[in-house]
């Protein structure tokens, strides 16, 4: 929703740099504040290639491709398309690791979560051809993240939380300078726009960074990924509450069939009597 207002005043690349920009002024400043200044700046230097990468994958980009697609399609069929982030992670890693191969009810979960974005697509085809390059540039979002989530589950793990989410922000504010300044040096912002901004920027990347990349330190990748769950049903709602979108039938069974397919292809839902027998 809130990309959706600051669009109303900002290109994509204005708005993405915003975004990461104050982000990472606000990690620098936790470190700051926990005078950890010293010890993380020698860290972001020695972790300079692989926070790159990670600030590319995880956040320039798809930060960017959402926020490019949004100019086409509602928040709500943008949060839903997203939502089939955990559905690439437990493709991606069953390519990689020959332990993780999807067979049963996670294969199953697969197809439907796919069915889903082919009806979210095709919806978007229905209401205009326009619409469905931003359709395909949000699930493209989707890949990107969940292979940003194995890579620095891999490459980052047992670091500090805080330098690894300084250390790609601060990346993925160098990536997006150079089109995000173009554009907002001949913008001319709202208060509601640049409001919206900054709230990503402050509370759904500084904030929410710290809590995700802490989670998949903790938890994993194919487990942290799972808080997209919480994305889709609610930003349907403030769509279509606070920004008068319409909640279309290929929204609502895009939703169920997505939400379906995480829930079995990343094995968050298990029948009964295979969790006894492990137990």
């Amino acid at each position: 929703m809130l990309i959706e207002v600051g669009l109303r005043d900002l290109s994509p690349g204005g708005l993405i740099l915003v975004r990461i920009g104050s982000a990472a002024v606000v990690l620098a400043l936790v470190a700051v504040a926990l005078r950890r200044t010293r010890e993380t700046a020698r860290e972001l230097r020695e972790l300079a290639v692989p926070l790159a990468v990670a600030g590319v994958v995880t956040t320039a980009v798809p930060f960017y491709l959402i926020a490019w697609g949004q100019q086409a399609i509602d928040s709500g069929t943008s949060a839903i398309l997203n939502a089939s982030a955990p559905i690439w992670t437990a493709l991606l890693a069953a390519a990689v690791v020959r332990s993780q191969r999807v067979t049963g009810l996670r294969l199953v979960g697969l197809v439907l979560g796919f069915a889903g974005v082919a009806v979210l697509v095709g919806g978007s085809s229905a209401a205009g051809h326009g619409d469905v390059p931003g359709s395909l540039a949000v699930v493209a979002a989707a890949l990107l993240y969940a292979a940003g989530a194995l890579y620095v589950g891999k490459r980052l793990a047992g670091r500090p939380v805080l330098v690894v989410a300084l250390g790609i922000l601060i990346w993925a504010t160098v990536v997006a300078l150079p089109l995000g300044g173009a554009s907002l040096v001949t913008a001319e912002v709202g208060w509601e726009s640049a409001g919206a901004a900054l709230a990503l920027g402050v509370v759904a990347t500084a904030v929410a960074y710290l809590l995700y990349f802490g989670l998949i330190e903790a938890a994993g990748a194919s487990r942290a990924i799972l808080v997209t769950y919480l994305v889709p049903a609610t930003a349907v709602v403030w769509g279509v509450v606070l920004l008068g979108e319409p909640l279309t039938a290929a929204k609502v069974v895009g939703l169920v069939l997505v939400l379906a397919g995480v829930a079995l292809g990343t094995g968050a839902v298990r029948p009964r009597r295979a969790a006894s027998l492990r137990a």
